[in-house]
């Protein structure tokens, strides 16, 4: 079995199968981006710099699986992967948030991503040396000479015992005390330890307003980096102590430039942008197109975005990033504007695009029995916390799609969102009876009569604001 990251198109569909139901269209489309990388980074070196990746444009109502698809996509790759609202550059008047912060956050999560790759290679060394900083805590290392009695160290011997050495019955002592914090007897004693804080509070400037985000960052971590670092002693159980001296230890022994560097690397090779609700940037979406009001906000918005996805050089904090192969998928519904309302440039940048089809019924029913994540299995997880067992039929989950199908027809199609609301509805008056008065061992079978009977008010009643999400 080869790597996830390197898996080929067809092994990538099938781990995107386990957990998203149809869609095969976007997930072949993913897939092949995906091992494209793979491709570029074993190409000849002359043409790698040359090969950019197809970024994908996903067309699909809500809840049919767009953003699930990107998401597991990234957890495939084991790839650094941020998910944002284009909307949320401008719900701020014409100014919206910085579009470059995308590109940030994305470095951010690759260096977050590095960060507990390195702890977990260090993590044996640095828990070695936080049970010898509990040890000497608890039994403090030997600095004089002479001799002391079994029982001055804390030890239960007979008076006819002779002194012995201090030294060995030091060593004798912490030997005996390091078997003890192995074995998990000494977590709720209390020990005075030394905790490292940072440099001070953040450090305000006069004209702070006239730097960018950046700078501002970097300048703070310098003046932080520049003050002495204060320590304070805590009194804490070992078991408190250990958590908070394991982070210490552990970043003592990872190089952060190390992290930093190799985190930009993965994010420029491997990262993925995912951008939902384009469509509410698109500045055609009104009649008669417009060049005033927040339309110029909304095209100021993707003119914003053209660099970003054509490829530039981005300022973070963590060092300079630039975007040439990162790969971005787009996704919104589409229903007011059209993909043809967006820029042409902008749409240029997008060439693959990808139309998810909207649930049936029986994409309903395959969505409650087949994904490792059902939610009739993730139920049946709640339920066994409780040590109640539930089952379905065959018959109680087609009833249970149907339900959803004509509500989303009736309503408004929220896609498999809508399973989410019938379920809570059909199953709340058992999770709030148990535990008081379904007790543990007990065994709840859901078949189809029961559903119609617990859902016949959702259906009947067309007036459905209280189960709209």
């Amino acid at each position: 079995m080869m790597e996830k990251k390197y898996l080929t198109p067809q092994q990538i569909v099938e781990e995107l199968d386990k957990y998203i139901i149809g869609q095969y269209e976007a997930k072949r489309n993913v897939a092949i981006a995906l091992r494209n990388r793979w491709r570029r980074m074993n190409s000849r070196a002359d043409i790698q710099g040359e090969i950019v990746p197809n970024n994908i444009l996903m067309i699909g109502a809500t809840g049919v699986g767009k953003t699930e698809i990107a998401r597991r996509l990234a957890k495939i790759a084991d790839a650094p992967f941020v998910k944002v609202e284009a909307s949320k550059f401008t719900e701020v008047g014409y100014v919206g948030r910085d579009v470059e912060s995308m590109v940030r956050d994305l470095v951010e999560q690759s260096v977050n991503m590095v960060r507990a790759r390195k702890k977990e290679e260090v993590k044996e060394k640095a828990a070695q040396a936080v049970e010898d900083t509990i040890l000497d805590a608890l039994i403090p290392p030997l600095r004089s000479s002479g001799t002391v009695t079994n029982r001055a160290a804390g030890f239960g011997t007979n008076d006819n015992d002779p002194p012995a050495n201090d030294a060995e019955l030091n060593e004798r002592t912490r030997h005996h005390f390091r078997e003890k914090i192995r074995n998990g007897e000494l977590e709720d004693r209390k020990i005075e330890i030394d905790i490292k804080g940072g440099g001070g509070q953040g450090v305000g400037m006069i004209g702070a307003g006239m730097m960018d985000e950046v700078s501002m960052m970097n300048l703070q971590d310098m003046i932080s980096g520049m003050m002495p670092k204060k320590s304070k002693k805590r009194k804490v159980t070992v078991a408190e102590a250990r958590t908070l001296l394991l982070e210490e230890e552990a970043a003592k022994l990872i190089d952060m430039d190390e992290v930093k560097d190799e985190a930009i690397r993965r994010a420029e090779e491997a990262g993925i942008i995912f951008i939902d609700e384009i469509d509410k940037i698109a500045s055609g979406s009104r009649k008669g197109g417009g060049g005033s009001g927040p339309d110029v906000s909304r095209e100021g918005v993707q003119r914003d975005l053209l660099p970003i996805v054509e490829g530039s050089t981005v300022n973070t904090k963590h060092g300079v990033i630039k975007t040439d192969h990162v790969l971005f998928i787009a996704a919104g519904a589409f229903h007011i504007a059209k993909p043809s309302d967006l820029i042409p440039e902008l749409q240029g940048r997008f060439p693959i695009r990808v139309e998810l089809n909207n649930l049936t019924r029986e994409d309903f029913v395959q969505i409650l029995k087949e994904p490792r994540n059902a939610l009739t299995k993730q139920y049946q997880a709640l339920f066994e916390a409780e040590q109640v067992m539930i089952d379905f039929t065959d018959d109680a989950i087609e009833e249970i799609a149907e339900t959803a199908f004509v509500i989303n027809a009736e309503v408004e199609n929220i896609g498999a969102r809508r399973l989410h609301t019938v379920m809570s509805k059909l199953l709340n008056e058992f999770l709030f009876d148990v535990p008081d008065k379904i007790g543990p061992n007990a065994r709840i079978t859901i078949n189809a009569a029961m559903v119609r009977e617990k859902l016949s008010g959702l259906v009947k009643n067309k007036d459905l604001s209280e189960f709209i999400l």
